[in-house]
């Protein structure tokens, strides 16, 4: 067991003593450190409780502080615990969600069938960062998979991205063993290689290699999804869409891959299930929000807390400047009584059909004994900001960055308010990216409190 005792001095003279024990295994392993954070943490609930604004700790072990602040990473469950804890005490968040439902674009639910579908589109977790997994974990369980993608070339259908798998089916076993050796010597074994610079190799068999995706993988399907031309793209986005030196199936190479297993939406149901935290829908920000003059208004008061803003930037301006142009998506389910309809979770249409993939869902979540199987069709347009379209992914050029820093510059004036995410960055984050901005954010507002 560990064990802790703390005295609780008022501002008024009352000396307060309090005292405990654990006995789980992770505090017993370090239970000097396990006493202090417990020994902490009581003190802070019971300063809640009797309506105190603010509790100085007086403490040994320095990491009781530097988890708290953020100087220090909470590393194990037992300390990441504690931080949140300390962190989240007293503190109150108001969650304003324009739709009518919480999870963004992550948001999945059963359809009318029981079968788990992401309502706007296949959203697969992967990350080699240890410190997004452990958080994440903390509230759901994973469905792990390694995420494999197919393109339909003619009557084929070819592993994406392009890899050595794919080589061995493309061209005959000679050939395709002569590719695979210059691709090694040039670009190393296991390496991603955008296809725009496998185009630019001098040699004229890696070259060929580059064409034929190029023509066969690339161009269409970009043209479909970004409705530009190639060179006309971002490196950004076209970096994207690597040729693999290796014989590695999946879309991801990282180390943890999957979906949580009850679906997104409990897990970000878990997430705000706080005391705290309260979460309202159908709400548009600026309902209850207003900025006049460097000054920000909620519910008509002048407000000091802080305000991290998510949304579409150009759109809280009233698109003043003009509107920031993106890419939108028409997503039309289908449902079908049979066992299968690709046998594949995704499928992209690279070269035919004016879609471009397909999505069975019951091979993306690992659901079994379903009633059918149903599947979404993705069709790309242009994001007009008309009703009922939803701005998707920001179109990367020089003019638009430049539009997007105007509205930027809006913001910058007002006191703690912080931009978070695609639409308010206006720039595309992979999940795992973005839950790492995220609490470094959290972080750094938390430092940034301790200093007020």
């Amino acid at each position: 067991r560990y064990a802790f005792g703390c005295v609780i001095l008022t501002p008024d003279g009352q000396e307060i003593r309090k005292s405990g024990s654990g006995s789980d295994s992770a505090g017993v392993a370090i239970r000097n450190v396990a006493g202090e954070m417990l020994g902490s943490m009581t003190a802070v609930n019971w300063a809640i409780e009797n309506k105190y604004p603010a509790v100085e700790i007086r403490y040994d072990y320095e990491g009781v502080e530097k988890w708290v602040t953020g100087v220090w990473r909470a590393k194990t469950p037992l300390t990441s615990k504690y931080a949140a804890h300390m962190q989240e005490a007293g503190k109150k968040v108001l969650v304003l969600e324009r739709r009518s439902h919480i999870g963004g674009n992550c948001y999945d639910e059963p359809d009318e069938h029981g079968i788990l579908i992401h309502n706007y589109g296949p959203h697969i977790f992967h990350t080699g960062i240890e410190e997004v997994y452990q958080y994440l974990s903390r509230f759901t369980d994973w469905y792990v998979f390694g995420h494999e993608v197919v393109a339909k070339v003619g009557d084929r259908l070819i592993p994406v991205p392009f890899n050595l798998n794919t080589l061995h089916m493309v061209y005959e076993k000679e050939k395709a063993d002569a590719l695979e050796q210059k691709l090694i010597a040039a670009y190393g074994e296991g390496s991603r290689v955008p296809i725009m610079k496998l185009r630019e190799n001098e040699d004229p068999d890696i070259r060929e290699i580059a064409q034929f995706v190029y023509e066969n993988v690339f161009l269409k399907y970009t043209m479909k999804q970004w409705g530009q031309k190639p060179e006309d793209i971002s490196p950004e986005v076209t970096g994207r869409v690597p040729v693999l030196v290796s014989y590695d199936n999946r879309y991801f190479q990282d180390k943890y891959q999957g979906v949580p297993k009850e679906g997104f939406t409990p897990m970000f149901e878990r997430m705000l299930d706080h005391e705290n935290i309260t979460v309202e829908t159908g709400v548009d920000c600026k309902e209850r929000l207003r900025f006049e003059e460097n000054q920000i208004y909620f519910d008509g008061t002048p407000f000091d807390g802080e305000v991290i803003y998510t949304g579409a930037l150009d759109e809280l301006f009233d698109c003043q400047f003009g509107r920031l142009p993106y890419r939108s998506l028409r997503f039309d389910f289908e449902h079908y009584e049979k066992e299968s309809y690709q046998g594949h979770s995704v499928v992209n249409y690279t070269v035919s059909e004016d879609f471009t993939r397909i999505t069975e869902f019951k091979y993306l979540t690992g659901q079994k004994n379903t009633d059918g199987t149903t599947i979404v069709k993705e069709y790309p347009f242009a994001y007009t900001g008309a009703e009922g379209e939803i701005p998707y992914y920001a179109i990367l050029e020089p003019k638009n960055q430049e539009l997007y820093e105007k509205y930027r510059a809006l913001a910058g004036g007002l006191p703690h308010f912080y931009l978070l995410g695609r639409l308010a960055e206006y720039k595309y984050y992979n999940i795992d990216a973005m839950t790492k901005k995220a609490m470094e954010l959290a972080d750094a507002i938390m430092a940034e409190n301790t200093k007020r």
